[in-house]
């Protein structure tokens, strides 16, 4: 079984977008929570299945939120390296994973 580590900086944009989300509208915070933890369970049981990205990652969408979950999938861990709004420069999280 793959273990799943969020990096600090990913589990940080989670957080901040639910609190975002649940002010925004009751019950939405939630729902964005689960769909980014529907997305993460979809790599574990499939890591090749995201797109390619930039750095050896690769990206899935949250399903009804403009954010993609990016990844660097192993042998022994899927490492989340952000959950990343479609509204930001594509790639800003790049300095969070090595060449």
């Amino acid at each position: 079984m793959t273990t799943v580590r969020f990096l600090p900086a990913a589990e940080l944009e989670l957080l901040r977008e639910v609190a975002y989300y649940a002010k925004a509208r009751n019950g939405t915070g939630v729902r964005f929570q689960a769909a980014v933890e529907a997305a993460v369970a979809l790599v574990a049981r499939h890591p090749l299945g995201g797109a390619p990205s930039f750095r050896e990652t690769r990206s899935v969408l949250v399903k009804g939120f403009p954010f993609s979950v990016i990844y660097r999938a192993s042998v022994q861990e899927l490492l989340i390296v952000a959950v990343a709004p479609h509204r930001k420069d594509p790639g800003y999280w790049a300095t969070r994973v090595a060449g």
